[in-house]
């Protein structure tokens, strides 16, 4: 499993480095109070504070690894197994440096952003740790494009049985699959909202969410059919249906495992850009204006 050989690179080295570091920086905490209370401008919350922003530097460089491919200062799970567990120290170091402080200020500001960001990197390594072995089994271990040409399969056999049916049992079918939506905006990714409709009669489209609403309708006719041709091409369409209905839950799912795969990374990057600007305000203001 790649999560796993990622948390555990090399024996999870850096889990015992993020160890070291996360207890020396309590004993260094620790050590202040003589004087004046526990905060960021004794020598121990400078110190604190001087390998908080090494960290947030360093841990915002792993973007720029993973694109040199011919780099050799180490492995890119190296680089990505020590961004995980440092990254998760820095929120002890940062708070510890802040000495537990917090006011309406910019220092604040960079401490909130800093928060923010390791912990949606925390969500972004759950997804990667859980959402990838979904995927395959919600394809069954094939690929997308196969749930594609399944679907497309089915409308072009559900279309043919329904052609042989009432007219108005072929017009609900094929507005069904005309009105059939799938993907769409970010929301409608992420949270695999179906805005489908279909036309039942001569009337204006109705909702057809997860196509339920135009497997009732064919169903509703069953029970009114002629015996014999009719009613075995209304079963065979409701099979059909119900199989299309059946994949159609299976792409959606598809693609809300890889929009919630890939969002944190839209939300990760351009925080941590805010809080490094954040960091570099922080630090003139305290040592010009402080």
């Amino acid at each position: 499993m790649i999560h796993r050989s990622l948390l555990m690179y090399r024996g999870a080295r850096y889990f015992w480095w993020a160890l070291f570091l996360s207890i020396s920086s309590v004993i260094l905490y620790v050590t202040q109070g003589d004087t004046q209370p526990p905060n960021g401008g004794t020598w121990q919350g400078y110190v604190l504070g001087t390998v908080g922003a090494l960290l947030i530097v360093w841990l915002a460089l792993l973007g720029i690894r993973k694109r040199r491919y011919s780099s050799t200062t180490g492995t890119v799970q190296g680089w990505t197994s020590a961004h995980v567990y440092l990254g998760t120290a820095l929120m002890l170091i940062a708070t510890l440096h802040a000495g537990m402080q917090i006011g309406w200020n910019v220092h604040t500001l960079a401490y909130v952003l800093m928060l923010v960001v390791i912990i949606s990197g925390l969500f972004g390594l759950y997804t990667y740790m859980s959402y990838p072995q979904s995927i395959s089994k919600n394809r069954e271990g094939g690929a997308r494009s196969e749930l594609f040409a399944e679907l497309f399969e089915l409308d072009r056999g559900a279309r043919s049985v329904a052609s042989r049916c009432a007219p108005d049992v072929a017009i609900a079918v094929d507005s069904g699959i005309e009105r059939t939506t799938l993907g769409g905006g970010i929301y409608l990714q992420l949270f695999g909202r179906d805005d489908s409709f279909f036309v039942r009669g001569e009337g204006s489209p109705v909702r057809n969410a997860d196509q339920q609403a135009v497997i009732d309708f064919v169903g509703a006719r069953l029970p009114r059919a002629a015996k014999g041709t009719e009613a075995a091409n209304l079963q065979q369409l409701i099979v059909l249906l119900c199989r299309r209905q059946a994949v159609l839950r299976r792409i959606r799912r598809d693609i809300r495992l890889h929009g919630w795969l890939k969002i944190w990374l839209y939300f990760h990057v351009p925080v941590t850009i805010a809080l490094i600007v954040a960091l570099i305000v922080h630090i003139v203001v305290t040592f010009f204006y402080w």
